[in-house]
C-alpha cells in the first residue's frame, strides 16, 4: 500500500514539474534573444555609420583632416574658410538632423592653407530626443572618412563671475557625469578602445595656442572647467551652486559627449566655450532663449580669428 502510495505522489509531482520545466527554457530563450537584439542593434549602427560614410564617399573624395564643429550663433565661420562643397545633413540617408534653432544642419568641405576641414554647421543634442550614440555619430563617420583633430565650440553660461558675456573660454577638462556616454553598449574596436583615459582629454598644445592667440589679439581667452548638462531647460540658481561647488566654470547642453567619442577614437580635441550670458542666478537679471543668441552675433568676429590662428598652427603640423 505504501509503496502504492509513492508511486501515485511521484507521479503528480512528475505532471506539475512539467509545467515548470516548460516555463524555465523560454525564460532562458528569451534572455539569449534579447541578448541577440542588443548584438544586432549595436551591429546596425556600425552599419549605419559605414553606410554614411560611403554615401559621402560618392558624393565627395573630399578626406578632411580636421573636424570643425559650431555652436549656436557661429555657423557663418564656414565663410573664412575655401569652400569646396556643401552637403545638407538630409542627403545623407542615416545621418539625424539638426532642429536645434541657428544649426543650419550643413556639412562643409572646405579648404584652409592646405588643410582640409569638414565643418558642421549645426551639432546634434540629447534633448531633442537623439541618443548619445545619434549624437556622436557625424563625428564618428568624419573619423571614418580621415579626421584626426576636433574642434568643438558652443554658447555657453558662464558660472565664474570673473568670466562675462563676449568672452572666450579654452576647455581644460570637462564634468561628463550629469549625461549618459556615447560609449555604452558593446564596443566597436574599430573605432577604438573598451575603456577610455581621459585625463588628458584636451591635447595642450592647441589648447596653450588658443589662450596665446588671445593675449596678441587682445581678446579674452580663459581656460577653464565645462560641465554638460542635458537640457533643454536651462538651469535653476540651485543647481548652478551645485555645479559651481563641483569645480565648473561653464555649463551648457552639448559638446562633452563629442568629446568622449573623439578621444574614444583617438582623435586630439581643442574645445571653446563662447560665453553667450551668465548662468541663472550670477546677475539680478535673467536671461533667455533670444538673448543667447543675439550676444552670440558679437563673438563671431573674435572667435573666427581665435580658429583661424588656431589653424595656422596647424599648417604642416
Amino acid at each position: 500500500m505504501k509503496k502504492a502510495c509513492c508511486i501515485i505522489v511521484a507521479c503528480i509531482m512528475a505532471v506539475l514539474l512539467i509545467p515548470l520545466g516548460g516555463c524555465a527554457a523560454p525564460a532562458a530563450q528569451k534572455k539569449e534573444v534579447a541578448a541577440g537584439q542588443s548584438y544586432a542593434a549595436e551591429q546596425s549602427y556600425a552599419e549605419r555609420l559605414q553606410k554614411c560614410k560611403e554615401q559621402i564617399e560618392a558624393i565627395t573624395d573630399f578626406k578632411p583632416q580636421i573636424v570643425i564643429v559650431l555652436g549656436t550663433g557661429l555657423g557663418d565661420f564656414a565663410k573664412s574658410l575655401d569652400v569646396k562643397q556643401t552637403i545638407s545633413y538630409k542627403d545623407i540617408d542615416g545621418w539625424p538632423m539638426s532642429t536645434a534653432p541657428e544649426h543650419a544642419g550643413n556639412l562643409v568641405f572646405a579648404e584652409y592653407r592646405g588643410l582640409k576641414i569638414a565643418v558642421m554647421q549645426g551639432r546634434l543634442h540629447g534633448y531633442e530626443g537623439y541618443s548619445e550614440q545619434e549624437v556622436v555619430l557625424p563625428l564618428r563617420v568624419l573619423h571614418m572618412l580621415g579626421a584626426d583633430t576636433a574642434i568643438l565650440s558652443n554658447a555657453t553660461g558662464s558660472l565664474n563671475l570673473d568670466f562675462h558675456v563676449g568672452e572666450f573660454v579654452c576647455v581644460e577638462d570637462q564634468i561628463s557625469s550629469f549625461i549618459p556616454s556615447p560609449l555604452i553598449g558593446q564596443n566597436n574596436d574599430e573605432l577604438g578602445s573598451r575603456f577610455v583615459g581621459m585625463t588628458d582629454a584636451f591635447d595642450k598644445n592647441m589648447h596653450d595656442t588658443v589662450l596665446k592667440l588671445g593675449e596678441q589679439n587682445n581678446i579674452p581667452v580663459h581656460s577653464g572647467v565645462y560641465i554638460q548638462v542635458t537640457g533643454p531647460q536651462f538651469e535653476t540658481p540651485a543647481e548652478i551652486k551645485m555645479y559651481r561647488s563641483l569645480g565648473a566654470d561653464t555649463i551648457a547642453m552639448s559638446m562633452a559627449d563629442e568629446v568622449l567619442a573623439a578621444r574614444h577614437m583617438g582623435m586630439k580635441v581643442c574645445a571653446i566655450n563662447c560665453i553667450s550670458n551668465m548662468a541663472a542666478g550670477m546677475e539680478e537679471e535673467g536671461f533667455s532663449e533670444g538673448s543667447v543668441e543675439e550676444n552670440m552675433k558679437g563673438v563671431v568676429p573674435n572667435f573666427q580669428k581665435l580658429v583661424n590662428g588656431l589653424l595656422d598652427s596647424l599648417v604642416g603640423a
